[in-house]
């Protein structure tokens, strides 16, 4: 309606400093943004620090989401489909639903990306399921008991594997 005041009462401000950090290995890092109950479903977001030539993610895809990814800084290597990509600094990545994917800092450079999912899905758990992964308290394998509730869907990649031998699938 004209001159009224918008609805603000579900405007979300995320904090910096208030952020939870899930630790993964090689110096890599969640900051945790937004879960999809904080923003009625309709995104999840969160920031990625990865360590120098760290892996981000082995190939998955997601059935009822795209992903968006925003380079914030340093040089990242994805998998997109079948297809490689370098991308840096300012370079943003959009996968759509069914769209199998992989990422990770490439050989030599760190990353910093900010992950946008988009309709949202309740994604914080995963995160704080790969941090378990990273510090030993579960194995890595346990992912795949948890790949449907989470929408995260493993597959497997000729072309990730000879592009990144230290990937695990």
């Amino acid at each position: 309606m004209p001159g009224s005041d918008p609805d603000t009462s579900r405007a979300m401000i995320v904090r910096a400093e208030a952020a939870e950090t899930v630790k993964l290995s090689a110096g890599s890092e969640f900051a945790l943004l937004a879960d999809a109950s904080g923003t009625q479903g309709a995104l999840g977001a969160n920031r990625l620090t990865l360590g120098s030539g760290a892996g981000g993610a082995a190939p998955h895809f997601h059935t009822l989401s795209s992903e968006a990814f925003y380079v914030l800084d340093g040089v990242m290597e994805f998998l997109l489909g079948d297809r490689l990509a370098t991308v840096s600094r300012g370079d943003l990545v959009v996968v759509p639903p069914r769209t199998a994917h992989a990422f990770g800092a490439a050989p030599g450079s760190t990353a910093e990306v900010l992950v946008v999912l988009t309709p949202g899905v309740e994604r914080f758990g995963y995160f704080r399921h790969l941090g378990r992964i990273a510090d030993g308290r579960e194995a890595a394998d346990s992912l795949s008991a948890v790949q449907e509730h989470y929408d995260v869907h493993f597959v497997s990649s000729a072309a990730w594997r000879a592009a990144r031998p230290s990937a695990a699938r």
